[in-house]
């Protein structure tokens, strides 16, 4: 019986020592994800509201979509960009390139909302910001079947990290 406990202590010490590597590589992964991420939302950041919508649009490009349209500006009526996602369905994206500190509210969220499938017979809506939203603007969403998309929902996606927002 004595003899087992130092066999058994060494198991231990290796099932420690190899999830302890196994939780530092994982942090390790996460934060050179986070790094790749900001380095997004930092460019984004730098970008024109008008440079922005292009961005999302070549975005959707990219992963698949076809019929991409940049339509933002004055009397956009809340799309900024159209498009066909790669299963068929027309999609609206509002455009917020905001400040960290200047969060989307649900006035901007309802204006989609009031004119997705009405205006521009969309079937899908989102709102996408390098910033994040009011809880009122995440209530409206969520009632509306809004997809909101802030920054690193947009990081993820720009990084292949995440979803689109059609997904």
């Amino acid at each position: 019986m004595l003899a087992a406990a130092p066999v058994l202590g060494a198991v231990l010490l290796v099932g420690l020592v190899g999830y302890a590597g196994l939780t530092i590589s994982a942090r390790r992964k996460a934060g050179a994800l986070r790094a790749i991420q900001l380095g997004h939302i930092g460019a984004y950041h730098r970008m024109t509201p008008r440079q922005f919508e292009h961005a999302l649009a070549d975005l959707c490009r990219r992963d698949g979509c076809t019929q991409v349209t940049v339509v933002g500006g004055a009397g956009d009526l809340g799309a900024d960009v159209l498009a066909t996602t790669p299963d068929g369905r027309r999609m609206v994206i509002q455009a917020k390139r905001y400040a960290l500190t200047n969060k989307v509210g649900s006035p901007e969220v309802q204006k989609v909302g009031g004119t997705y499938a009405v205006v521009h017979r969309a079937q899908l809506a989102a709102v996408v910001t390098t910033s994040g939203y009011t809880r009122a603007a995440v209530d409206y969403a969520a009632r509306a079947g809004i997809r909101l998309y802030g920054q690193w929902e947009l990081a993820g996606w720009a990084a292949r990290t995440g979803p689109a927002p059609w997904q």
